[in-house]
């Protein structure tokens, strides 16, 4: 049987249009080679239903290769959906941070959507080559966001750079968590006055 032909019932779920088929069959994807997954993986991108989307983008970030690289940097800064621009921001920091930091910089930077933010703080602080000078910019700027949610993310790595980070960001960190107990949302109050525990 040609290769071709075993993954053609892949391909064919996939593009159903039914995501009780093409989501199994995304799944099934992480036991290929990355050459025969990468292109079953893009055409999920090309699909309506944003939680095929999704899922793509979250497979491409396991299945690395530039095609799918490209592909997650136009899903992150034109797919309308933001659960998918926040799989693509996650995927991306998959691939490498280094690469990937600019790209999802420049995202938290344009895009307001909370979840986009919160997956960006969590992906990149959760990387065990995020710098301590960028942790600082993403929590500064997260602390002057709108949504308490994203206020709070914020609030939490300034209280592990507090604790953790090399002196001059340390202070800065705890300047910034000191103006958060002020805030109007008890979860930023408590992520701040834990932090300040350091």
């Amino acid at each position: 049987m040609s290769e071709a032909s075993e993954l053609e019932p892949l391909r064919a779920a996939i593009t159903s249009g039914d995501p009780s088929r093409s989501m199994p069959a995304l799944a099934g994807l992480r036991e290929l080679p990355v050459e025969q997954a990468v292109p079953l993986l893009l055409l999920g991108l090309q699909q309506e239903t944003f939680i095929v989307r999704s899922l793509s983008c979250a497979g491409l970030g396991v299945k690395r290769n530039p095609e799918g690289w490209a592909a997650l940097v136009r899903v992150l800064e034109h797919d309308p959906d933001v659960n998918v621009r926040a799989e693509a921001a996650n995927a991306l920091v998959s691939h490498g941070l280094d690469q990937a930091w600019p790209l999802v910089l420049a995202a938290f930077r344009q895009d307001r959507q909370w979840l986009l933010r919160c997956s960006v703080m969590s992906a990149v602080a959760e990387h065990p080559q995020a710098a301590s000078a960028d942790l600082l910019e993403l929590a500064g700027m997260a602390v002057e966001d709108l949504d308490g949610t994203v206020r709070a993310g914020g609030a939490e790595i300034l209280g592990r750079l507090a604790r953790q980070g090399p002196e001059a960001i340390a202070i800065q960190a705890r300047q910034l968590l000191v103006r958060l107990q002020a805030d109007p949302d008890h979860r930023v109050v408590a992520a701040a006055l834990n932090g300040l525990q350091a």
